[in-house]
C-alpha cells in the first residue's frame, strides 16, 4: 500500500505508502483554546462506525478512543475539582452527559462512548462499593462463599441505574447521528475478578482458589453475572446505545483451558441473548493482553473484537479471520510521542488492518498526562485518512 499526504505535518508532506490519501481536515484544537472542530451540518445517514463495522464501504476507519472522556482534558479536571467523588461524576445524570460529550465537542470522534464504570451495576446486584481515589475500587465485603453468591442479586438496570438510560438517550439527541453513541459493560469473569479480590488485583489469587477449588462457587457467581449483563446491554441499547462494548479486562489472567471454562460461555451467553432482541446492534470485545486467546475470542459470537497493542494488527487480523471486525490498536505510549511519530503510528495501523471492518482507536485506554494537543492531532490524522 501507499498513502499519499496532501497535509503540511512536518517531514511527513509526502509518504508513501497505499491505496488511501491523508486530506487534512477542519482545524481540532484542544479544550485549552477557543475554538473547535467546526461543526457540518446535521447527519441523517447512519454512523460512520456502524457502516464500518457492517462491512459497507466507507471512505475512512472510524475513530473514537478508549477513556476520550478523562483526566487528561483540562475540561474534565475542572468538573473533578467541583465534584471530587467518581461515583457522583458517573451517576449524575447532567455530569455523564457533559463529560461523555468534552470530548465530541472537541475532538468529533466517530464514537461517543458514555461516561461510566464497569462497577456501576454492583449495588444493585446486592454488592456494595466504592471508587476511592489514588486506591481505585474498593469491594466492602468480598465474596467468597456459596451463600454470599446466593445473596447476589440480578440486575434491573432501569430500577438502579436509570441515569443511564436517561443519559444515553440525550447523548443520541446531541450527537444526532454524526458518531455513535456507545454503552459498555463488564464481563463476567472481570466483574467477577472485583467482587472476589476485593478489588484490582496483580496475582489475581482469590479467583483462581475459587475457581480451582469451588468452581461450582464461581460458576453461580458468573451466571448471575451474565444474565445481568445480558439485560443491561439490552437496556443500553433501547435508551440510545448503539454499540455496546464488553470489556474482559482480567479474562487474559486466565489460561487458555481456564478461559473456555470460566468466561468464553458467559460471554457467548451475553451475545446469544443480545442478539436475540437486537441482532443488529453492535457488540464490541475487549480483553487487554489477549494474543493467547485471539482465536477464541471470535467464538464468543461478538462483531468486533478489539486487540490491545501487544499483538501486531496485522498478524492479528489472520489470525481472526476475515468476518470478525477489529478495532485498536496503536499503543497509548505512542500519545506521548511526536507528532511525527504519532503519524507513523497511526498510518501503520490503517495499513496493516487494511480496508474497512476496521475502528481505529488504541490498544487501552488514554494514559494520565496524555498531551491534549496530541490526542487532537491523533483525531486530525485519522479523520484525515482516506482508503
Amino acid at each position: 500500500m501507499s498513502i499519499v499526504y496532501s497535509c503540511s505535518i512536518p517531514s511527513f508532506s509526502s509518504i508513501s505508502a497505499s491505496s488511501f490519501t491523508y486530506r487534512r481536515p477542519n482545524r481540532i484544537i484542544c479544550s485549552a483554546g477557543a475554538p473547535v472542530v467546526e461543526r457540518k451540518a446535521i447527519n441523517t445517514t447512519e454512523p460512520l462506525l456502524l457502516n464500518a463495522v457492517r462491512g459497507e464501504n466507507v471512505e475512512r476507519p472510524p475513530v473514537w478512543l478508549m477513556r476520550q472522556a478523562g483526566r487528561y482534558m483540562k475540561s474534565y479536571q475542572a468538573i473533578c475539582e467541583k465534584h471530587p467523588s467518581f461515583r457522583e461524576r458517573s451517576e449524575n445524570v447532567d455530569l455523564v452527559v457533559e463529560i461523555s460529550l468534552q470530548p465530541w465537542k472537541v475532538f468529533q470522534p466517530d464514537g461517543v462512548i458514555l461516561f461510566s464504570d464497569i462497577l456501576t451495576p454492583l449495588p444493585g446486584m446486592n454488592i456494595p462499593f466504592d471508587i476511592v481515589k489514588g486506591k481505585g475500587p474498593i469491594i466492602f465485603d468480598p465474596i467468597s462463599t456459596s451463600a454470599q453468591v446466593d445473596q447476589v442479586r440480578e440486575f434491573t438496570p432501569q430500577e438502579w441505574v436509570p441515569y443511564v438510560g436517561e443519559a444515553l438517550t440525550i447523548l443520541r439527541k446531541e450527537v444526532n447521528n454524526e458518531a455513535a453513541v456507545l454503552g459498555f459493560v463488564g464481563a463476567p469473569f472481570t466483574l467477577a475478578s472485583y467482587v472476589v479480590e476485593g478489588g484490582s488485583s496483580k496475582n489475581f489469587t482469590k479467583i483462581k482458589k475459587l475457581a480451582f477449588s469451588q468452581p461450582k462457587v464461581l460458576h453461580a457467581l458468573l451466571q448471575k453475572f451474565a444474565t445481568s449483563m445480558a439485560k443491561y446491554i439490552q437496556y443500553q441499547a433501547d435508551n440510545g446505545a448503539q454499540a455496546v462494548q464488553i470489556f474482559d479486562s482480567w479474562a487474559t489472567e486466565l489460561s487458555p483451558v481456564d478461559f473456555e471454562e470460566f468466561s468464553l460461555p458467559y460471554l457467548k451467553q451475553i451475545v446469544d441473548t443480545v442478539k436475540q432482541t437486537h441482532p443488529n446492534l453492535p457488540l464490541i470485545l475487549y480483553a487487554s493482553g489477549s494474543g493467547g486467546l485471539l482465536e477464541r475470542l471470535p467464538l464468543t459470537g461478538v462483531d468486533v473484537v478489539s486487540l490491545d497493542w501487544t499483538v501486531d494488527m496485522a498478524e492479528g487480523r489472520k489470525r481472526l479471520g476475515g468476518e470478525i471486525a477489529v478495532q485498536g490498536n496503536v499503543d497509548p505510549g505512542v500519545l506521548f510521542g511526536s507528532k511525527e511519530f504519532i503519524t507513523k503510528r497511526i498510518v501503520d495501523t490503517v495499513e496493516k488492518a487494511g480496508k474497512g471492518k476496521h475502528i481505529l482507536n488504541l490498544g487501552h485506554g488514554i494514559k494520565v498526562g496524555t498531551p491534549e494537543e496530541n490526542v487532537a492531532h491523533f483525531f486530525e490524522v485519522a479523520k484525515g485518512l482516506r482508503y
